[in-house]
């Protein structure tokens, strides 16, 4: 049985299913699915929890074994399986199907993946799950639904938005719900149960250094090459790691390039910029980003922050700061020394 998001706390409510399977690219809406499923299945009396990690080397004949096993200690349990690719394989599918077939009654399997493909919702493995529980597939929160996600995290919290509120903050984490949630956290406890307006969202902004990203990358746009080497510098005396910089820096980057095109063929930027969900607030800046530069240049500059990131990450061999000045100085307009 599938289920919306919003809905699966109130199938909690009406009992456990033996089975769930939460699939979705927002980790932050993933991971909170998974803790609602824990909380109930603890209440329940299903107090021990088994995770296994299906990765390329994952024996799942192991948990099959698992699963035929009653506890030593409880007679009930929450078996987590961390599926990242969604695909199983042909031993994972084989043994999941027949778990679906016959569940432990002692069991509670949870079945946490990454984004799942049109083919693997179309899999004999997952028909199986889902007619034996419960699935529940997490959707990315696009721009225009944002604010509204905004707005309704913010009344949980026991605060009101005012609309410039709103799309203050949604123009600075989109793309990112846990910075998202963690903003709204922040103003929370420095706001309760009052209504926020811009100025005090802008307060917290200024005071975090997960916000001053988006000031190295509005320079970065703008051309302000020695704002944007300012930026970058206090973000690295300030412990702030590449990875997120390059996230920032690679969404604008791949707005601009998709923009780029169309604009040369003639549409009307305003236009292009409202049909790829651009703020209005934002649309000037990426209106001169798009008549600064050739749409080669924001594409060598999208390569580069790929080059970065795989340096960050280990993947090949250089110094990640080195080649982000030297990306700075390529993408605010600068020659690079």
């Amino acid at each position: 049985m599938n289920v919306r998001p919003e809905q699966l706390a109130r199938q909690l409510r009406e009992g456990l299913a033996p089975v769930y399977v939460l699939g979705g690219e927002e980790p932050l809406l993933l991971e909170e699915a998974a803790t609602t499923i824990r909380a109930a299945a603890r209440a329940a009396g299903f107090d021990e929890r088994e995770t296994f990690f299906a990765d390329s080397g994952f024996d799942w004949r192991e948990l099959a074994a698992q699963s035929q096993n009653l506890s030593l200690f409880s007679q009930q349990r929450l078996m987590e399986v961390r599926l990242p690719g969604g695909k199983p394989g042909a031993d994972g599918a084989r043994v999941l199907s027949e778990y679906a077939r016959e569940p432990a009654e002692d069991t509670v399997l949870m079945l946490l993946c990454g984004r799942l493909e049109a083919s693997a919702r179309k899999s004999a493995w997952y028909k199986a799950l889902d007619k034996a529980g419960v699935s529940v597939q997490i959707w990315p929160v696009g721009s225009r639904e944002l604010p509204g996600w905004l707005q309704t995290r913010a009344r949980g919290l026991g605060m009101e938005l005012s609309r410039e509120a709103t799309g203050l903050l949604a123009e600075r984490v989109e793309g990112n719900l846990l910075a998202a949630s963690q903003a709204l956290e922040r103003l929370a406890l420095l706001y309760p149960d009052q209504k926020v307006d811009a100025a005090e969202v802008l307060e917290v902004v200024a005071d975090s250094s997960r916000f001053d990203v988006f000031g190295w990358v509005d320079a970065i746009l703008g051309g302000d090459t020695r704002r944007a080497l300012r930026a970058l510098e206090n973000l690295r005396a300030g412990g702030v790691e590449p990875p997120l910089l390059l996230w920032a820096l690679a969404r604008e980057l791949r707005l601009v390039c998709s923009a780029a095109p169309r604009v040369g063929r003639g549409e009307s930027p305003r236009a292009v910029m409202q049909s790829l969900g651009v703020w209005s607030r934002r649309q000037p800046l990426v209106e001169s980003a798009l008549r600064r530069a050739s749409v080669k240049r924001w594409h060598a500059s999208l390569a580069r922050t790929a080059r970065c990131e795989l340096m960050a990450k280990g993947a090949l061999v250089g110094n990640a700061w080195e080649e982000m000045l030297q990306l700075t100085l390529f993408a605010a307009g600068s020659r690079a020394s």
